[in-house]
């Protein structure tokens, strides 16, 4: 079942059937003031944090629904229908209701024609504005006038923490108040309590007010809801105010519209005093305002994901790479997991590991911002070598308390040995090593010997097998080896990482550090070789008790894609081993939607260490189908050569690919997913926890270093592409470093790898590298593949 289709020219997705299974979202905003939209206008906004800066209240996990969110009330003056200009909260028989939503790169249009009224609202947060604008065109296709009351509706948190808010009632209730001021709303929250007091305020500009209500009891009504306000069934709002209770802000226009006539107005919500809402109300009293507005924001976000774009045979490929995936991207790297309809902002940061990861997805689009993320999250590793668990949006380098041993887990400062060679070799900018950047709770280091001290970390943390130490859990948060178990993925990852520090310190000239990071890098592969290959698949983990996780022998979960992936990845798989691990992900783990965690589910051994048994069989990290580590087995597979393959992989995970079957996944056909139901569930297919995940950036960095093979080095550019042999021909433009490339790659011989000579605008180059010296600033190039 189909409810849209994407708009690859707009880079938009057009929602036809606003009865989505699940609601299907968007974000709007930036760090300073953020939003979530859904295809029904529900959702919320906050400033900087979800947690401590919540604006617009929202009931998670509710019924109906998605709700409250930006409402928009049109009621009939003559016979008092009413109807909400998307479908829901009134929700009108959709045989006579008819309503489409844009979901856009930051910005959402929602259009619906009911009774001969059609309406077309404009939902985003401007450019460096604490303010969201609801952009509201009413035309009339009716043969005679009509008249019109419009009605807009916010719910307003009484707290800027979003759990004392909807938890702390006692307190809540009694703290906000609001007034009418000419043309908008305003609510205080804490008003006598001077400095740390906080307001908000509702306005309309493009008409005149004529009624109000500050006070969510008087609008809604008593036994009333969402669907059926008794001041839009009434006709009229109370110009009622707050004072004890429910802060909203509903501001009433009435207008009349000659046939064919369409009027705008616009209603702004935002985050200031009286002066500021008065000023920022003036600016959209202009004629232009929104229009200049709405095209910054365009020209912005198609500016960011034109950086890179390809044209292979595949449109769902293409579409996710160019716009969708890449857009991902930019939303887990600003929101990381703090806000989105299923994240509720407890989460008052960013996860240390998920972001070091989430800024490999937006490297080759905005290596700028990446390197400013880069370097704030360099400051949330402790001095010891470790991760902070949880860099706070208020983070103040050097002045952080150290975790407790406790709080440790293991793979935290390990993901650095990815994202910042990927850095260093996406902007040249070798002198980024020296930078000297602080520790989270004293002392300051440069990037080297933050590198340096996270080896140190892992090394000083060594298990009876010669491997990590669990500690609190490796990346898989299910897992709780402590300081007795060994994790053999975080082993892997390390065996990547020396081998990283051993390219750097050779090309700093530390031949010291070389030696030292070279002993320790033999001895691991020897552990792992003895300890950790088991003829046909390389084991999980080892307990404390002894049990060796993902071992044949086990008769749960005795398989794991993981260190399979890692293998491969980290070059710790000798010979043959690689392909004979990969194979038997492929022959045991693999489904149409894509690659189990492991298999099977654990049913029986579980507390203390395998927390996944209390997720349902095929659930999450029970025999999920996890989604980030689908982007892991896709470049494993690439670096074996097999595209054919590695291609399958990504179009069994591809969003974009159940667009016809939304029934069954159900979430938004343009994002991936945290997870999706696997082979034990009876719902397999079933895509869960929307947007904030590292699929995207793992995915993503698969598609384009790993399928398409564009691969930044020190010294310029690798293409090497491991593609499906089917794919004759595709096309890429890429910026790189300042300069512009326009890529053809011919693979008219239909292999899957291989790379025979590149052809640098017209002079010949043998293999797959291009130096940078050779590179103009735009450059025509063909890729031949044999």
């Amino acid at each position: 079942m189909q409810y849209g289709y994407f708009d690859d020219k707009n880079q938009e997705y057009v929602i036809t059937r606003p009865d989505t299974p699940v609601s299907w979202s968007n974000y709007l905003g930036s760090l300073e003031y953020g939003g979530i939209i859904t295809n029904n206008a529900g959702g919320y906004s906050f400033v900087k944090s979800g947690a401590d800066g919540r604006i617009l209240r929202f009931r998670f996990n509710s019924i109906p629904q998605d709700q409250p969110g930006r409402y928009i009330y049109l009621r009939d003056q003559e016979n008092g229908d009413f109807w909400s200009a998307s479908w829901q909260p009134v929700g009108k028989d959709l045989e006579k209701y008819s309503s489409v939503c844009r979901h856009g790169t930051a910005y959402t249009i929602i259009t619906s024609n009911y009774d001969q009224i059609e309406t077309e609202t404009l939902f985003y947060i401007p450019l460096d504005k604490k303010c969201e604008v609801w952009a509201l065109k009413v035309k009339n296709n009716d043969s005679k006038p009509r008249k019109l009351s419009v009605f807009n509706y916010i719910e307003l948190s009484n707290e800027n923490n979003e759990t004392q808010d909807l938890v702390n009632l006692q307190y809540t209730l009694f703290i906000t108040r609001t007034y009418f001021k000419d043309n908008f709303l305003l609510q205080t929250i804490n008003e006598n309590r001077g400095g740390d007091k906080a307001y908000r305020y509702a306005g309309l500009a493009g008409a005149k007010v004529t009624g109000y209500d500050g006070s969510r009891e008087k609008f809604i009504g008593s036994y009333h809801t969402y669907a059926n306000p008794i001041a839009v069934e009434e006709g009229n709002c109370g110009n009622s105010f707050n004072y004890t209770g429910n802060s909203c802000g509903a501001l009433q226009t009435d207008v009349e519209l000659a046939p064919g006539e369409t009027k705008e107005l616009c209603f702004i919500i935002g985050y200031g005093d009286e002066e500021i809402a008065r000023e920022v109300l003036r600016e959209y009293e202009k004629p232009g305002t929104v229009q200049k507005e709405f095209e910054q924001l365009k020209q912005l976000w198609h500016g960011r994901l034109a950086k890179f774009k390809v044209n292979t045979p595949d449109p769902n490929f293409n579409r996710m790479v160019n716009t969708w995936n890449a857009y991902q991207c930019f939303m887990t790297f600003s929101w990381s997991r703090a806000a989105s309809l299923i994240y509720c902002g407890l989460r008052n940061g960013l996860g240390f590991r998920d972001t070091i990861q989430d800024i490999q997805g937006i490297m080759h689009l905005d290596p700028v911002s990446a390197k400013e993320r880069l370097v704030y999250m360099l400051s949330g590793q402790v001095s010891n070598g470790g991760g902070m668990p949880l860099v706070r949006f208020d983070h103040q380098p050097g002045k952080a308390a150290r975790p407790k041993p406790e709080e440790y887990r293991c793979d935290d400062a390990l993901w650095l040995f990815q994202t910042v060679p990927q850095y260093l070799k996406e902007s040249g900018e070798w002198e980024f090593l020296d930078e000297v950047v602080p520790y989270a709770d004293q002392d300051q280091g440069t990037v080297y010997d933050h590198l340096k001290r996270a080896l140190k970390f892992s090394l000083e943390r060594l298990g009876k097998h010669g491997m990590v130490y669990g500690l609190e859990a490796d990346w898989n948060d299910c897992i709780r080896l402590e300081e007795e178990g060994e994790s053999v993925f975080a082993s892997l990852q390390l065996y990547l990482a020396l081998s990283v520090f051993i390219d750097l310190a050779q090309r700093k000239g530390n031949n010291e550090d070389v030696q030292w990071a070279v002993g320790h890098r033999s001895q691991l592969d020897e552990n792992l070789q003895k300890h950790a290959w088991e003829g046909d698949r390389f084991v999980r983990a080892f307990a404390g008790d002894g049990y060796v996780v993902g071992s044949k022998e086990n008769d749960e979960a005795n398989l794991w894609l993981n260190p399979q992936c890692y293998a491969v990845i980290s070059g710790a798989a000798r010979d043959e081993q690689g392909k004979v691990a990969m194979d038997k992900v492929y022959e045991e783990l693999n489904t149409e939607h894509g690659i189990v965690l492991m298999n099977p589910a654990f049913k029986k051994r579980g507390l203390p260490i395998f927390r996944m048994v209390l997720f349902l069989p095929g659930v999450k990290e029970n025999a999920g189908i996890f989604s980030q580590p689908q982007g892991w087995a896709v470049l494993a597979e690439t670096i074996l050569g097999r595209g054919d393959r590695a291609y399958e992989y990504y179009n069994n995970c591809n969003p974009a690919r159940m667009n016809e079957h939304a029934e069954i996944r159900e979430t938004e056909p343009y994002v991936h997913c945290q997870f999706t139901e696997g082979k034990e569930s009876p719902f397999l297919g079933r895509a869960h926890v929307h947007w904030l995940t590292g699929t995207a950036s793992t995915v993503q960095v698969s598609a384009v270093e790993g399928i398409l093979g564009v691969k930044p080095d020190y010294e310029g550019l690798r293409i090497d592409p491991c593609i499906p042999s089917a794919w004759k021909e595709f096309t890429m433009e890429r910026e790189f470093r300042g300069k512009w490339l326009k890529i053809r790659v011919d693979n008219s011989k239909g292999i899957q790898k291989g790379v025979v000579k590149i052809i640098l605008n017209g002079e010949e180059i043998e293999g797959n590298f291009m130096p940078m010296a050779k590179m103009k600033e735009q450059n025509e190039i063909t890729v031949m593949m044999g």
